[in-house]
């Protein structure tokens, strides 16, 4: 395939691979029933990996040079929707669709990740999966750990919801122009159940508790009652001067939904 160059200004960097193309598709078992979103498909080499599983697809392509490109694989299952991904209304957008199981895969302008990722999480669609090509280092941390230097808030928001994996990492010179920064796919599964009492106040305490990653939660939490959250920290093995980034996702949920009941 010959490619046309590059907009910087659009964050494209194209994923020339086959095999990582083909692994990335295969990332999902999807049916003819199922519908894939394609963020940025480009001149369409995921799109032609993506298009085998015969479902339902929507992909969305800011990029119009990409008409020449994509307008071959447009039929009464695919759509192409050229415009802004962060502008558009997925509900509106699916609605005539009939599909079983909804599912994300994509190659995504990296400097764009964190925007992208929060409109899928919020969306009032229920996605089964949602695997993307990302900056390394964000892989990381959307399946960071505790006491990982990549685990902070966004990592908790993403948890909230999905479960986080990465899948394997990309070589640089996978893609065309090649990126400065390494990259991995990541898959994020959505959850049968968050174990979280009240969601919204859940995000505010996580804001809060990493707004400051060298200070300890008891320097962070001064708009809470820290008298409650130590006696929970306490019976949840932890001591008084304990950072943010040292407490589990588990232990997260928990001191929240602790902190609710008193």
């Amino acid at each position: 395939m010959e490619f046309i160059k590059a907009k910087k200004s659009l964050g494209q960097n194209f994923l020339k691979d086959e095999k990582v193309l083909e692994k990335i598709a295969n990332s999902v078992d999807v049916t003819d029933k199922d519908l894939i979103i394609e963020i940025g498909p480009g001149m369409g080499a995921l799109t032609k990996e993506l298009i085998k599983k015969h479902s339902y697809m929507l992909c969305y392509e800011i990029d119009e040079r990409m008409k020449t490109y994509l307008k071959k694989y447009e039929t009464d299952k695919i759509k192409i929707i050229y415009g802004d991904f962060l502008k558009q209304n997925i509900i509106e957008d699916i609605k005539n669709i009939p599909y079983k199981n909804l599912y994300v895969i994509a190659n995504i302008p990296y400097y764009i990740t964190s925007p992208i990722i929060t409109k899928l999480i919020d969306s009032e669609v229920t996605i089964q999966k949602i695997v993307l090509l990302v900056q390394k280092e964000f892989g990381l941390r959307l399946c960071a750990e505790e006491n990982h230097k990549e685990y902070n808030a966004f990592t908790l928001y993403v948890d909230s919801k999905y479960e986080g994996t990465l899948l394997f990492e990309v070589e640089k010179t996978s893609f065309i122009p090649v990126p400065k920064v390494d990259s991995a796919v990541v898959e994020l599964t959505l959850k049968e159940n968050n174990n979280i009492k009240d969601r919204n106040f859940y995000l505010h305490f996580i804001k809060d508790a990493f707004q400051n990653k060298r200070k300890t939660l008891k320097n962070n939490m001064k708009n809470y009652d820290f008298n409650r959250i130590e006696k929970i920290l306490k019976e949840l093995g932890y001591k008084e001067n304990v950072r943010a980034e040292e407490i589990s996702k588990d232990n997260f949920k928990k001191l929240v939904n602790l902190y609710l009941e008193k």
